[in-house]
């Protein structure tokens, strides 16, 4: 018996049921292909704690305590007052004289500056704009503001705290670097911190070497 005219001897075909979740995933496959691929991350900064040193490539740092410290009253009219401090051991590995510094008002300031306390772009909690900070380097003749070339000194970085403030439990730093490359407009290499810019607003933030926390030792001085 012959097949009627028209008619095919294969079986009909099943259809292919794709999920849909398999076709949102291809298409963004495509999607991300078609513009370049997906972006990384950002690395985390490295996290370190108290004595801990850091390669800044200008300066290698020792982190060594946060502490609350007292100034005794130097007369009746006078009071004692209270400074958290932030302790560094700072080397310098430039050849040339540096400056201590201050941490940067914005952080889209701190770029410009080869300061060590220039580089601590970001502390947390922040302190009133009165209460500091205050910067100084301890030497052989008594405190300055200079970092000599191939020497390790003492930094110091204080604010002062309010007759019925309490110092913070901890203190966090983000921490920034440096490079030695040429400038943009004179081509003469020099340090300069590492900063990328933002294309939202053409502005340089600091690229964060290490984020760095200290527990506040507090003795006798609260």
């Amino acid at each position: 018996m012959t097949e009627p005219s028209g008619a095919s001897s294969e079986k009909p075909r099943r259809p292919v049921v794709v999920p849909a979740v398999a076709l949102v995933a291809f298409t963004a496959v495509g999607i991300t292909a078609l513009l370049g691929g997906l972006s990384e991350a950002p690395e985390e900064p490295e996290a370190l704690g108290p004595g801990s040193v850091l390669d800044q490539g200008l300066y290698s740092t020792k982190f060594v305590e946060s502490r609350v410290t007292v100034e005794k009253a130097k007369g009746t009219w006078d009071k004692d007052k209270r400074f958290v401090e932030l302790v560094f051991e700072v080397t310098n590995k430039g050849d040339e004289t540096y400056q201590v510094g201050l941490p940067p008002v914005k952080l889209e300031q701190a770029f410009s500056s080869n300061s060590f306390a220039g580089s601590l772009v970001k502390i947390t909690p922040a302190f009133p704009k009165d209460s500091g900070p205050f910067t100084f380097a301890q030497a052989k003749g008594g405190e300055t503001r200079q970092l000599q070339p191939g020497v390790t000194s003492q930094v110091i970085v204080r604010y002062r705290l309010n007759d019925t403030e309490q110092p913070p439990e901890k203190i966090t730093m983000d921490v920034a670097s440096f490079e030695f490359e040429p400038a943009w407009n004179t081509n003469v290499p020099r340090w300069q911190m590492i900063a990328n810019e933002s294309l939202e607003n053409y502005k340089f933030y600091p690229e964060i070497k290490a984020r760095v926390t200290l527990a506040v030792k507090k003795g006798d001085a609260t």
